[in-house]
């Protein structure tokens, strides 16, 4: 078989790097955050996948390069076989030269000439140098270069200040930048919600400030949340020299100046004069504009036009794209504003939210669908006449020039209010909520408009007061624009977004239109209900952004969306949004009524619940049924383990066991999510994978260390009664803790295999510790 992958390493490809030049400081470990994995109610995060980078030789105290990922297999296995996997890691890490090797031979590729080599002696590995070189020729500049000297920065912080993605998405900007290509100065980076955006802008800002490349930079954003944001962590960094825009006052001091559209003076009814008469034309040497994809209003592209030699930097969730553009004669600056990809081009580096949640930096998501009997038909004026339709303002009868001909499931709370349709899907929801922790959960519901926001938060607040449960203020709350500014809320917007993440015992459910679609960071939020009807892919993934996060400190891991609308349809679409409009204008005094009608029985059904995933042939994420997703398990499964005792023989190498789950579809993640959707919370993954490929019924952890004792008798038998005793301690951990505990190298410093005997008595078996530990797993893994 030949040595492991990680005496391969050790024994034949350190040695062989060593001496071509790559030392110990030009390879570093980039790991992942690791799945997050709840067993026995307790939550344990598991070691991240690790990859190792290639970084090229720099001067004291500046920031290593990463240029290539290096893929190690074990002795015994082909040179090619990590070469696939590793192509993808270096898409995320942002590095250009791939290699895997098996310690004798190695395969090398590169993202400028899209090619494999064929199989060579690792004694031929390329020297640094040579791959300085050649990356300096595809990437078009001199690491020599001045524009080059951000890229060497150290971290504000450290590295630990940073995710592995953060620092490639930065990476991948200030090349960009260097290279003084076509377009160089306008840069678009897409990552998910919850990723750290501002974090990699304020790093960014760092590295330009210390290489002597900034002169004034703006961060601009559209919310005041998002400002507070900014403003706190370029503080952090920049101290007094970054200051954010109010009253009027432009903070010319500053060298930083964090601020929104509307405090310069720059939305659609605004005075653009403010801008312009303080900050003359190429005032900023670097403007990034955060939330750039709802960079839509007609004159909020004068932060660009007015600093056209400015470093123009787009953060974004959402790519955006136009379609649809009938008039040429539009204003150029609007399309400039309103088209991310036309204006910057192309993202130069992606980080979606399913590679968040394969790396344990964004939660899982599951999927309840739920539909509204009514909603499959339509609603004529002859029987909503017949029923009696009211006018919901003035509560006069609606005659029949009031009533439209036809009302579809879009019009629903918008021009036709259903009591008793809203009702039913409130006592769904609730009733949803009991199934899954009980009625106290951190919510978002996404309404059609204020009024029907209203009117939800007044049923779920009743029906929470029916239920006998403990007092509750604000149990569900409205946080709308439309009420915020009125003041009829009696709390500020900020208020009530603190009180909703750091109130235990109330602000539980949040009703809202858009509000709470970006730039609102609240962790704890554990499920996103749509009761309005979405069209737009960009909204929609705003909207569900809001439930991305995780927060440890809240035991939140996983979120759930209440889909009443077949709004998850849209996961996967592209960011397509059509020109905007002007909207029609009513006749003077005219106003549209919206009618109010009772007395319809409305039925919640079941549409089933889904697994959100990467769909391995657009690359895109898709809701999966649980059986779609078991039978797509069950087919890759079957294709990597002929039969069970493979698998079993598997499970108990760790290595085979890591390379085996990553090359499942959704990885590890996605099959601790189907196993808990399963009802297995309790099992291992071996018996997830038994079960769903090979028809064996799945044990719990502890049915299997109950069964250790008579399944292994004779041995235990065999063994001196302390050495026995402590083989039995060691199985119990499984119960405790999983497989992994037993591979850990603290396992005999557990208190229960110390008091046993520990290692003085497993010594008498005559045996080494690896090879008891081994037998210990397959004991518990037996049939």
């Amino acid at each position: 078989m030949g040595l492991n992958e990680a005496d391969t390493r050790a024994k034949l490809i350190d040695p062989t790097l060593h001496r071509l030049g790559w030392t110990e400081d030009l390879i570093r470990r980039e790991t992942t955050a690791g799945t997050i994995e709840i067993i026995n109610g307790k939550t344990k995060r598991k070691k991240g996948r690790t990859d190792y980078l290639l970084c090229l030789p720099v001067k004291e105290r500046e920031n290593p390069l990463s240029i290539g990922i290096l893929e190690a297999k074990n002795e015994g296995e082909h040179a090619t076989l990590g070469l696939g996997q590793a192509k993808e890691y270096a898409k995320s890490l942002n590095v250009p030269f791939v290699f895997s090797t098996n310690g004798h031979l190695f395969v090398a590729y590169d993202s400028f000439g899209e090619k494999v080599t064929e199989e060579l002696p690792i004694e031929s590995f390329p020297e640094p140098e040579l791959l300085k070189k050649l990356y300096e020729e595809s990437r078009g500049f001199s690491l020599a270069d001045d524009n080059a000297k951000p890229l060497f920065v150290p971290y504000r912080g450290g590295q630990s200040e940073r995710r592995y993605y953060q620092d490639a998405a930065i990476r991948a900007a200030l090349e960009k930048i260097a290279g003084k290509k076509e377009g160089w100065n306008r840069v678009l980076l897409s990552l998910a919600t919850g990723s750290g955006k501002t974090r990699i802008a304020v790093q960014l800002l760092y590295k330009l400030a210390e290489a002597g490349h900034l002169r004034r930079a703006l961060f601009v954003c559209d919310r005041n949340e998002l400002r507070k944001q900014g403003f706190g962590q370029m503080f952090s960094v920049f101290g007094d020299n970054a200051a954010f825009v109010e009253n009027k006052d432009p903070k010319k001091n500053a060298r930083i100046i964090v601020s929104t559209y509307q405090a310069l003076g720059i939305d659609e009814d605004g005075d653009i004069s403010f801008f312009l008469q303080n900050y003359p034309r190429n005032y900023f040497s670097h403007i990034i504009i955060d939330e750039c994809h709802r960079s839509a209003w007609d004159k909020w592209s004068v932060v660009l036009t007015n600093n056209p030699d400015a470093v123009q930097i787009g953060l974004t969730a959402t790519p955006r794209k136009i379609t649809g553009e009938k008039s040429p004669e539009k204003d150029k600056d609007e399309k400039i504003s309103r088209n991310n990809l036309t204006y910057f081009g192309e993202p130069v580096y992606e980080y979606p939210y399913s590679k968040g949640w394969e790396d344990g930096y964004l939660a899982a998501c599951e999927i309840v669908k739920r539909s509204a009997s009514i909603d499959e038909r339509q609603l004529t004026r002859e029987e909503l006449l017949e029923k009696g339709v009211y006018d919901s303002k003035t509560g006069k009868p609606m005659g029949t020039g009031d009533v439209k001909d036809v009302y579809s499931k879009e019009d629903f709370d918008k021009r036709l209010i259903l009591p008793d349709r809203r009702k039913a899907m409130c006592k769904d929801l609730l009733e949803q909520f009991e199934k899954t922790g009980g009625l106290r959960q951190k919510t978002i519901i996404f309404c059609a408009n204020d009024k029907h926001a209203e009117d939800v938060e007044i049923e779920l607040n009743n029906m929470y007061k029916d239920t006998g449960l403990p007092n509750c203020e604000k149990f569900a709350f409205k946080c709308t624009q439309k009420g915020i500014a009125s003041g009829s809320l009696g709390e500020s917007q900020e208020v009530l977004i603190a009180n909703m993440r750091g109130g235990k015992n109330s602000h539980f459910i949040a009703t809202t239109v858009d509000l709470l679609t970006t730039g609102v960071d609240i962790p704890c939020v554990q499920n996103i209900v749509f009761f309005t009807y979405v069209k737009s892919p960009i909204l929609f993934y705003q909207m569900v952004g809001r439930g991305m996060r995780i927060d440890e400190a809240f035991g939140k891991f996983m979120f759930r969306i209440y889909d009443y609308t077949n709004a998850t349809r849209l996961f996967g679409k592209e960011f397509i949004s059509t020109p905007r409009t002007e909207p029609s204008i009513s006749p003077p005094g005219e106003k549209k009524k919206i009618a109010k009608v009772r007395g319809y029985y409305v039925e919640i059904r079941d549409e089933g619940t889904f697994i959100l995933m990467k769909d391995e042939i657009t690359g895109k994420e898709r809701p999966y049924t649980i059986e779609e997703y078991r039978q797509k398990l069950a087919a890759s499964l079957l294709k990597q383990v002929e039969n069970i005792e493979l698998l079993r023989e598997m499970w108990v190498n760790p290595e085979e066991r890591k390379h085996l789950i990553s090359a499942l579809p959704g990885g590890e993640k996605g099959a601790l999510l189907l196993r808990d959707l399963l009802k297995l919370k309790d099992c291992d993954l071996f018996d997830l994978f038994a079960e769903i490929g090979f028809g064996v019924l799945a044990k719990t952890r502890g049915e299997r260390v109950l069964a250790f004792d008579y399944k292994n008798k004779e041995w235990l038998m065999s063994l001196p009664g302390d050495s026995a005793n402590v083989i039995k301690a060691l199985a119990r951990q499984f119960e405790e803790n999983g497989i992994e505990e037993l591979e850990s190298p603290e396992i005999f410093d557990v208190v229960e295999i110390k008091r046993a005997g520990g290692i003085k008595a497993l010594a008498k078996t005559g045996f080494n510790l690896g090879h008891v530990v081994s037998e210990v797993k397959m004991g518990l893994l037996a049939a």
